[in-house]
């Protein structure tokens, strides 16, 4: 399929900018949803919903591939933020113009995947195409996971949600466990009776400094993220404090093995002569890991069409997660691709002008070497690593 026009192009970053602009946090995806679902109904496509809140369209092939379809995702949600988001061009990049995000984790690829859709509905595409547009995958991949891969006909599928350079092309992401524990502790006069009190705080805090947290190796990360809990005077021995974080691994075992440590320095906090609390422990399994075989079908594609728009691929693993973790998990192998976002969750998020392009161009390669997959290569058969994309 022919690189995007100038004034597809044109389009492309004033819709991304109109995105960015309809405010979409998690769970607050409904006025987004609604109008990316009119303008594909515009577009003349059956747009159909589900109770998570997802929007599904398909659109078939036109060409001899009739056979082949594949699934190209992206989520309507971003992380809160308090402001209006006004996207501004800075030095032909897209930036916040106050001290918000800017939404361009996913609100980019959602752009892209509109403008692909208005190509397509003109032109028809090589293979059948799906567009999933998902909701809270800043909270879980609550929509990915509530979908029914059942109804796809897709192959494989892709989404665009990696905050890296375009060319890069996930092949690993980490299984994510998430824990919360609360210490109930005894509340005394901290003045009078100290002795008779029992410090939720002290607790929490021995259990936190007895944890192996941060980066502990090439596949595997843990961290306290928040702490909560006491009173709102200083008189008082605080009965009560609750720690939240998580760990992460590309190894199942080697998660387990750090999850399972975590939950044990809490228990053994709470035992320590010196604390004497109870303990309540809370584990969730967010999302499972993959790995994709050196010769999956998807990566193949993916690196066909990066090579045909100019960029040089490369594997890599990661410490984030995405809903191609979650789509995995339901059996659709699926593809994490970097689209050149840079600073995702902050208020210098940014993406250039050439990389919001050059998304476009790739969503089109793709269909195109999906259509004719290329013979297997041995090419980015050593992956390397890359931080987290998102989650």
């Amino acid at each position: 399929m022919r690189p995007a026009s100038e004034s597809e192009r044109r389009a492309l970053n004033e819709r991304f900018a109109e995105l960015c602009r309809t405010a979409s946090p998690s769970g607050q995806e409904a006025t987004l949803a609604e109008r990316v679902s009119r303008e594909l109904r515009d577009l003349g496509l059956i747009v159909v919903g589900d109770e998570a809140g997802n929007v599904f369209a398909r659109l078939p092939s036109r060409g001899a591939a009739a056979g082949r379809c594949v699934l190209l995702c992206v989520h309507l949600d971003t992380v809160p933020h308090q402001r209006p988001i006004e996207p501004v061009l800075v030095d032909d990049g897209w930036e916040s113009a106050g001290d918000t995000i800017l939404g361009a984790d996913n609100k980019a690829a959602v752009a892209v995947l509109l403008a692909l859709a208005r190509r397509l509905a003109v032109e028809g595409a090589p293979v059948g195409v799906e567009l999933l547009f998902t909701v809270g995958e800043e909270t879980g991949l609550r929509g990915a996971k509530a979908f029914d891969v059942g109804r796809l006909h897709a192959e494989f599928g892709y989404v665009f949600d990696h905050a890296s350079p375009i060319g890069e092309v996930v092949i690993a992401s980490p299984t994510y466990y998430r824990f919360e524990a609360t210490f109930h502790g005894k509340a005394a006069h901290a003045g009078i009776r100290p002795e008779h009190g029992r410090s939720a705080i002290v607790a929490a805090a021995r259990a936190i400094t007895t944890m192996r947290l941060g980066r502990l190796d090439a596949e595997t990360t843990a961290n306290v993220a928040w702490i909560g809990g006491g009173v709102e005077g200083t008189n008082v021995v605080p009965e009560r404090c609750t720690i939240r974080g998580e760990a992460r691994s590309l190894s199942e075992e080697r998660v387990e093995t750090v999850v399972s440590e975590l939950v044990d320095r809490c228990y053994e906090a709470g035992n320590d002569p010196a604390c004497e609390c109870d303990v309540d422990v809370t584990l969730e399994r967010l999302f499972a890991g993959y790995r994709h075989r050196p010769q999956a079908p998807q990566v193949l594609v993916a690196e066909a069409a990066l090579r045909a728009c100019g960029y040089e691929p490369r594997r890599i693993t990661t410490g984030g997660g995405s809903d191609a973790n979650a789509l995995e998990a339901a059996g659709l192998p699926c593809t994490n691709l970097a689209n050149g976002t840079e600073r995702n969750h902050e208020p210098t998020e940014r993406v250039s002008v050439a990389a919001l392009e050059g998304m476009l161009d790739i969503a089109l390669a793709l269909l195109e070497a999906a259509a004719a997959p290329p013979a297997p290569s041995a090419a980015g058969a050593a992956p390397a690593h890359a931080g987290s994309s998102a989650r």
